[in-house]
């Protein structure tokens, strides 16, 4: 008896496996640390990879002086396109290739792709330079199916781009704005136990004090920036401690958040702070409404700074990403994703909300159906996603990859 389609790709994914390990190897060792963000060389080296498995590969890169403006240094993005049949539906599979900096504490070098034990430790391994590798090899896996007599109609593919640790308004912003593709359906990088449909939204704004730098022996001559800062830091806490009883209706996606992730300022020990930049990061749910949102905070700001006279206040909205949720056409891609995830897998596969952000949300504001699924744990905290030793169980990548492939073959052959 012929195998089935299901039962081919299964056979196809275990057979490429090693290939699928060495090449998400290749993948960790260019480095793409976001900053600086010189990207560019990672999309070539990957370019290069997809053509000698017989890819054509367009090349889009973004402007030198758009990417500089946007605070990176280069960004090719990547589009890969293969037509099956005549007819049927566009399915984008998009990924990211820009990291955070790895930092400290690593135990294994975080540009090797170190295997050990069953799983491949590195920067990207697990978010989201493996999903580079679950959609090619399930791309690859789709392409075999050819050979053995099975008939797909529609196309697949692969958005692979590098600014979403900035917002991605370079990468699928700039692939979508520019018409440079108009998909159906989107597949984004995500987890093996779960498909998400929501996430929240992101608003991160640039809070710069401006005080008067004085000698410390004058120190009553100077009007300290830090000093305003310590009540502005104050007020945004007391937002964050409050927002914790905020519970979003959306399973997996929790409360609202504040951080303040950085704080810049001063000139030298001795003397009065002139100047102090704080760089805030608010979560948001997707109920709330990101202009109430932002319009109260720049409020609660302006008015702790009021009460140190002399003190200058500037808030630059730096990003700005709405939440992710879902659009009409999502159930298209969460039914075949769950049912062969929960087979793949031996477990239900809950449909949920996660509480962060990502760049797939700008294809669903643009109206297509987008969720997120690929080769990763249940919570970022067990792969150590932007920690120390990020890692990926390689048995994830493979039964991720084996989901997305029958799921896309679902898909095209009903077109």
């Amino acid at each position: 008896m012929p195998l089935t389609p299901t039962e081919l790709i299964a056979n196809f994914v275990d057979a490429q496996h090693d290939q699928a390990v060495a090449f998400l190897r290749e993948l960790i060792r260019v480095p793409t640390d976001t900053p600086p963000g010189d990207n560019a060389p990672h999309a070539e080296r990957t370019a290069q990879l997809l053509e000698a498995m017989g890819y054509t590969v367009e090349r889009h890169p973004v402007p030198a002086a758009a990417v500089r403006a946007y605070g990176l240094t280069s960004i090719t993005n990547l589009i890969v396109r293969v037509r099956f049949g005549v007819a049927g539906p566009t399915i984008a599979l998009n990924a990211h290739g820009d990291v955070v900096p790895p930092g400290e504490g690593w135990t294994r070098p975080p540009y090797e792709g170190v295997l050990e034990n069953g799983r491949i430790y590195g920067r990207a391994a697990a978010v989201s330079k493996s999903d580079f590798a679950t959609f090619t090899y399930a791309l690859n896996a789709l392409r075999e199916l050819g050979g053995h007599g099975v008939s797909l109609n529609g196309t697949v593919e692969l958005h692979f781009t590098y600014d979403e640790e900035f917002g991605g308004e370079m990468g699928p912003g700039w692939l979508l704005r520019h018409q440079l593709t108009k998909p159906d359906l989107v597949i984004g990088p995500g987890f093996s136990y779960a498909i998400v449909t929501a996430h929240n939204g992101a608003l991160h704004l640039e809070v710069t004090l401006h005080g008067k730098a004085a000698h410390v022996a004058d120190q009553k001559s100077g009007i300290d920036a830090l000093r305003a800062a310590t009540g502005v830091l104050q007020a945004l806490y007391a937002v964050g401690d409050r927002l914790g009883a905020i519970l979003s209706a959306t399973p997996g996606i929790g409360s609202p958040l504040l951080n303040v992730g950085r704080i810049e300022g001063g000139i030298n020990t001795n003397v009065v702070p002139d100047k102090v930049v704080l760089k805030i990061d608010r979560r948001m749910i997707p109920e709330e409404n990101p202009d109430v949102v932002e319009a109260d905070l720049r409020r609660i700001i302006e008015d702790a700074a009021a009460k140190n006279p002399g003190i200058r206040v500037e808030i630059r909205r730096i990003l700005l990403a709405r939440a992710l949720t879902p659009r009409p056409g999502c159930e298209k891609l969460v039914e075949p994703l769950r049912r062969h995830g929960e087979r793949v897998f031996g477990e239900p596969l809950p449909v949920q909300g996660v509480g962060l952000y990502t760049d797939a949300r700008l294809y669903a504001e643009a109206g297509i159906p987008a969720v997120l699924y690929g080769a990763g744990p249940r919570t970022i905290l067990e792969s150590n996603a932007k920690r120390a030793d990020e890692n990926l169980l390689l048995d994830d990548l493979r039964r991720a990859t084996q989901v997305v492939a029958c799921s896309l073959c679902d898909l095209l052959t009903r077109a």
